[in-house]
């Protein structure tokens, strides 16, 4: 089993509050991760939703959860039972033991809205990413692996690069036709494919919701808008905002959109190997969101992330505020690296705290200016450096 990075703060939660949500995507490993954490309870109880006779046990909530005080309760699946939150909140505050109750979801939009149940105080949440670069050894070999195939576990570990990619395809044609309308949607799964396709041969671009519209068939932005909304809920897209210093120059406004994992990336445009990959237009901006999720998944407690661009074209991929630190970072694919005016002019419009350059690269080494070129493994401690 791979020691996930979330494992550490997924234990502390469940020892400061009573109950954690963890979500995620389907097939992410949440539910190896939470079996791992609920062997280390004696008797702790693990259901699964999905099941008819586990979502059984939990016909009269009430009485099933007081029954169950003394023991970690893991619930798999609890989107299956929305209503569940609403039974937890009073079970909580009747015994508001640390470690009670540890909640799997894959992030549909209808849990994601649990937030605003009142459970605030209660539980506390936690994403669990597909697998990242600085979970891995760290060489270029297994580098090239994570980004062709994404960080998906079995996709990962296939033994081969014909299953890998089968595997992710066989997921794709899963979630739109079984797991979206188990969360209740309704759109049909080739209208969804469709548009999930558009949005990869547009990674890391500016969302236009009236062209996408009109490339799915003359659809409303408001319908564009809404399937962004509903990919973004399963943390399969991400939105990228724009980040707005007060400089003084007109920025733009609209968000870019990235597939969060590389390896659905590159199965929803036929990308099997590695060679049809790097000879391929999407190869630079794959690589983009490749490096903004590892980010991502790193950023500290209270930091903001978004991407800086002005209408006159300067531009930067990543900017990071942590109380008054930002630091900027340019994605390249390239192993000699160089940036342009544009670079500069970020730099000293955003007055940041520090700059670099990630690309495929061993070692960190110094490009000009106090500014250096830095591996992608590399990035955790640099975003510790925010405090």
């Amino acid at each position: 089993m791979i020691e996930r990075s979330l494992s550490a703060s997924l234990r502390e939660r469940l020892a400061f509050y009573p109950g954690v949500v963890l979500l995620g995507p389907r097939q992410v490993g949440k539910t190896t991760l939470a079996r791992a954490i609920a062997a280390e309870h004696p008797q702790a109880l693990v259901l699964d939703l999905e099941r008819p006779s586990d979502r059984a046990q939990l016909a009269e909530p009430e009485l099933f959860l007081s029954q169950h005080r003394d023991r970690l309760v893991v619930l798999d699946e609890v989107q299956m039972m929305p209503d569940l939150f609403t039974h937890l909140r009073p079970e909580i505050d009747a015994d508001r033991r640390p470690g009670r109750f540890l909640l799997l979801g894959s992030a549909s939009g209808a849990l994601l809205r649990q937030r605003a149940e009142s459970l605030a105080g209660r539980v506390g949440y936690l994403e669990l990413t597909p697998l990242l670069a600085a979970e891995l050894p760290q060489d270029l070999s297994t580098l090239q692996q994570l980004w062709l195939r994404g960080g998906f576990p079995l996709a990962y570990l296939a033994p081969s690069e014909r299953l890998a990619f089968a595997w992710r395809q066989d997921f794709i044609q899963t979630f739109l036709q079984r797991d979206l309308p188990l969360m209740g949607v309704g759109v049909a799964a080739d209208t969804l494919h469709r548009f999930w396709r558009m949005l990869a041969h547009l990674q890391g671009q500016l969302f236009n919701a009236s062209q996408l519209g009109q490339s799915l068939g003359g659809a409303s932005h408001s319908t564009a808008a809404r399937y962004l909304d509903l990919l973004v809920d399963t943390l399969l897209v991400r939105r990228l905002e724009p980040f707005f210093p007060n400089v003084g120059k007109r920025l733009v406004k609209s968000p870019k959109v990235y597939l969060r994992d590389s390896g659905l990336l590159h199965a929803l445009l036929g990308i099997a190997s590695l060679a049809d990959l790097q000879g391929h237009p999407i190869v630079g901006a794959s690589w983009e969101g490749f490096v903004v999720e590892q980010v991502a998944a790193h950023l500290p407690e209270g930091a903001q992330l978004g991407f800086y661009r002005t209408a006159a074209g300067t531009e930067l991929d990543i900017v990071i505020e942590r109380g008054s630190r930002r630091l900027g970072i340019e994605v390249k694919f390239s192993a000699a690296p160089t940036v342009g005016k544009g670079f500069w002019q970020a730099r000293t419009d955003l007055e940041l705290t520090r700059a670099v350059v990630v690309a495929p690269v061993e070692r960190a080494y110094p490009l000009r200016e106090g500014v250096a070129v830095v591996p992608v493994w590399q990035l955790p401690s640099l975003l510790d450096e925010l405090g």
